[in-house]
């Protein structure tokens, strides 16, 4: 297992823990996450995934997915 830590800044997060709560929902879902946070204050998200199962593009197209975007990242939408 190749475990690799990144942090994504995430577009369209409301300051209520809701919006958070569903892209933790939706990052954890992805084969190969470990651990999913997100603050949402700071509208940041800390994701711990199996680099042998997942990539970035991968977390990107789940946001997607969810109706929210991490900036600058690969399947994320920049600013």
């Amino acid at each position: 297992m190749n475990v690799t830590r990144i942090t994504l800044p995430i577009r369209g997060l409301a300051c209520a823990g809701s919006s958070a709560h569903i892209v933790e929902r939706c990052l954890s879902e992805v084969a190969g996450v470990l651990n999913a946070y997100v603050n949402p204050v700071t509208e940041t998200a800390y994701v711990d995934y199996d680099a042998e199962r997942c990539d970035a593009k991968r977390l990107g197209a789940a946001l997607d997915a969810a109706g929210y975007h991490a900036v600058g990242s690969p399947g994320g939408q920049s600013p």
